[in-house]
């Protein structure tokens, strides 16, 4: 596999580059949240979504998404080590099931175990923004976008570029990547390239991930367009303390490939968008890496579907539809080998009122082999009070279905039920926002109701955990978040941009007397996120991250993450970063240490 990325390496340097244009200027509201149907501008949505755009993730100190992740407000991630070589992620106290992973739109879910969505096969420094839309997206993407999704986008540039970057670290780490694009007139193609390794921070907690992704795409004529992508991601790692403590050599290999292809048809009033997309995971765990014979599990999950959505201009307003097949198909030496077929219809209608009001309201149908039909409505209401200020409402309904781990599942600490029933939740939220100049600030409140919450509990430390339906969870909470980018100035040390953020959730769960739960009573209570991007001068970048976060039932902690970036933009840059400088001693899932204080520096290259 090394072999195979430093051979590409070597061909992608041949490329004819040219350096990048910073985007750090670049303005929020002109931003088109890129939603499957109805595309909104971020100014005027109705829905409290955040943004991370290129400069951010080219700034924060962070080696990877799940990392980047972690500074965005309400999102909980839960990293098992550094650079999160497996990491869940919940919003507003959901849990890693209960968020929609996509790229591009497409979905990434997987039908074995959530713990498997973030296994991304994009490179980050082929990202070009992350949207995470917190809240019901159920109406929106479908079921499983519960508690919210975050949608990866990569975009297709008409320009010639190569960027090469290396870096080395504590923990033995290290790590290359490489990201390319060669256009041919209306050819455009953009290939990358990552290799990241590291000794582990503590026993058996070594890792190797590999990632290719290759995308293209070629306008036709005026009205039609075609695109595709092929990526494949690589993980072997040593799993101490991820599912058991009681089994410090666990040991896990994942392999994931993507592949898509979608047509685009649009004149002035119609936009229609059809895609095929096919997903595999294969997945070998071992409870003693050294001893295969001892326990060893092999799944093999694919996912096949199709979906076409489309948008209409009228007199009435704009109108979203769309329709979805997927077939969900796993081969396991411990859950048993299952397929099932699930399929939806979306419709939404998108009607700008008198007196600044706009309405979008629509439904989310789905059919389950296993359960029939189901139903999930869903409406926001916009209130443009002034050019800057904004209030929007909105009402949801969100499903999502147990996974195969949840039904099938057979081991030493974990035993699957078959009885389980899909989860629902009725959610609400209010809020308002401000954009002025730079400025951008937001409030929100929201709820959410839930029927039949899939949670992992057993009665007593001595029984394996088993998933079961509580009838009634309530979450709610507020999020305040401020964020400022300043314009730019001559002078020799100035702030850049700064950001604020409080969420605080609580979780009304009501346990069974005798029962422990797993995940519900970890949910996020306190989360207050602190950034300052500084600039020194006309090349030096100096940006300041910290995280104070208190989980239900568990101890807070605070982190503090800086980084340094010289010459970012330049043909040649260097970079520096320190992750934990206040030496804290916290967890953050199941039973691993995360390390303590830690640091790595790089280089970045863009050749002309």
């Amino acid at each position: 596999m090394r072999k195979m990325f430093y051979a590409a390496a070597i061909c992608l340097i041949s490329l004819q580059a040219n350096a990048q244009n910073d985007t750090t200027a670049q303005n929020l509201e002109e931003i088109i949240i890129q939603e499957n149907r109805i595309q909104i501008p971020f100014s005027k949505q109705s829905r409290n979504i955040s943004v991370i755009t290129k400069p951010q993730l080219e700034t924060t100190p962070a080696r990877s998404l799940q990392e980047v992740l972690s500074f965005v407000p309400g999102v909980d991630v839960r990293q098992r080590g550094v650079t999160g070589v497996q990491a869940d992620i919940g919003i507003r106290g959901g849990s890693f099931n209960q968020t929609l992973m996509l790229l591009n739109g497409i979905k990434l879910t997987d039908p074995q175990s959530g713990h498997h969505m973030m296994n991304i096969p994009v490179p980050m420094i082929n990202i070009d923004r992350v949207e995470v839309l917190k809240g019901p997206g159920s109406r929106i993407f479908g079921q499983n976008a519960y508690a919210g999704a975050v949608n990866v986008i990569t975009e297709l540039s008409d320009r010639r570029s190569l960027r090469l970057q290396g870096y080395a670290g504590d923990f033995g780490m290290k790590g290359i990547n490489f990201a390319g694009s060669l256009p041919a007139g209306s050819f455009k193609q953009n290939l990358a390239i990552s290799y990241d390794e590291s000794n582990g921070h503590w026993y058996n907690s070594d890792y190797q991930v590999s990632n290719i992704f290759y995308e293209n795409g070629i306008d036709l004529n005026e009205k039609h367009s075609l695109r595709g992508m092929i990526a494949y991601t690589d993980r072997d790692f040593g799993a101490n303390g991820f599912y058991a403590s009681t089994y410090p050599d666990q040991w896990e290999s994942i392999q994931t490939t993507v592949g898509a292809l979608s047509h685009t048809f649009s004149d002035e009033r119609f936009h229609l968008n059809t895609r095929a997309y096919w997903r595999k995971n294969a997945d070998e765990y071992l409870l003693r890496r050294n001893e295969p014979e001892f326990y060893r599990n092999l799944h093999t999950s694919n996912t096949y579907a199709l979906e076409t959505n489309g948008t209409y201009e009228s007199k009435l307003g704009t109108t979203g539809l769309g329709l979805e097949i997927r077939e969900e198909k796993i081969e396991s030496t411990n859950l048993g080998n299952h397929d099932r077929m699930l399929a939806g219809i979306f419709l939404e209608q998108l009607v700008n009122l008198t007196g600044g009001f706009d309405i979008r309201a629509g439904i989310y149908s789905n059919y389950y082999n296993d359960y029939g039909w189901k139903h999930f409505p869903g409406m926001e209401l916009g209130f443009q009070a002034t050019e800057k200020l904004r209030f929007y409402t909105g009402l949801g309904k969100s499903f999502r279905i147990p996974t195969y781990t949840d039904l099938y599942y057979q081991g030493p600490t974990n035993i699957g039920n078959p009885d389980l029933k899909p989860e629902q939740a009725q959610n609400f939220e209010i809020g308002a926002k401000w954009n002025q100049a730079g400025l951008f600030a937001e409030l929100v409140y929201f709820n959410r109701n839930t029927d039949d919450l899939i949670e992992w509990t057993r009665p007593d430390e001595e029984t394996p955990w088993q998933p079961q339906n509580f009838n009634e969870v309530k979450f709610h909470g507020i999020e305040a978040s401020l964020a400022y980018r300043f314009a730019s100035s001559p002078a020799l040390i100035r702030v850049k941009e700064l950001q604020f953020s409080y969420n605080y959730i609580d979780a009304n769960l009501i346990n069974q007397p005798g029962i422990e739960t797993r995940y519900a009573l970890t949910a996020l209570k306190n989360q207050v996120i602190g950034g300052a991007l500084i600039g020194i001068g006309q090349k030096l970048e100096w940006n300041t991250k910290m995280r104070y976060v208190e989980r239900i039932s568990q101890d807070p902690y605070f982190l503090l993450d800086m980084r340094v970036d010289y010459n970012r933009i330049g043909k040649i840059g260097f970079f520096a970063e320190a992750s934990n400088i206040t030496d804290t001693d916290y967890i953050e899932s199941g039973t691993v240490q995360m390390p303590g204080r830690w640091f790595r520096a790089g280089f970045m290259l863009n050749l002309e």
